[in-house]
């Protein structure tokens, strides 16, 4: 890995994780953007450690480069439970934990070179986040056409 390689990396990562976050902030989300790049900047880190560490032991020793990025998935998940919130027979917090959890595995993919898939995901969120509140609100203002009548 080289230093271009590694900035590359890192800029995407911040730029995917970014968008997904500004969409969150911009509707007033508990996770904005910075909490988005954060986690998605962390998942890159670990990532490209993962990489570094197989790549400087393998064949001196016994290395799975896949330990490091499964416990990304686990820690984010922890860290997204902390954002959903059940008060009075609610549930809130669970797109943003969703979210999250989907920026940490675009980081995973970046750190690993899988560029198409990072920015592939990316569309994917943001187009399922326009999608559903589109929906949402048709049909809010057909709900609301059906009581006046």
């Amino acid at each position: 890995m080289d230093y271009i390689d590694i900035l590359v990396k890192v800029g995407l990562i911040i730029l995917l994780s970014g968008i997904i976050g500004l969409d969150r902030e911009l509707k007033h989300k508990p996770a904005g953007a910075k909490t988005h790049i954060l986690v998605g900047l962390g998942s890159t880190i670990f990532m490209l450690v993962s990489i570094y560490v197989y790549m400087q032991y393998k064949g001196t020793t016994q290395v799975d480069p896949g330990r490091i990025a499964a416990q990304v998935v686990t820690g984010i998940g922890f860290l997204g439970a902390g954002t959903i919130i059940q008060s009075g027979g609610s549930v809130t917090g669970l797109t943003t934990a969703a979210s999250l959890w989907s920026v940490a595995g675009i980081g995973l993919a970046v750190g690993c070179g899988m560029y198409y898939l990072a920015i592939i995901a990316t569309v994917a969120i943001l187009f399922i986040f326009v999608l559903t509140n589109k929906i949402s609100e048709m049909i809010e203002k057909q709900l609301e056409k059906m009581k006046k009548k």
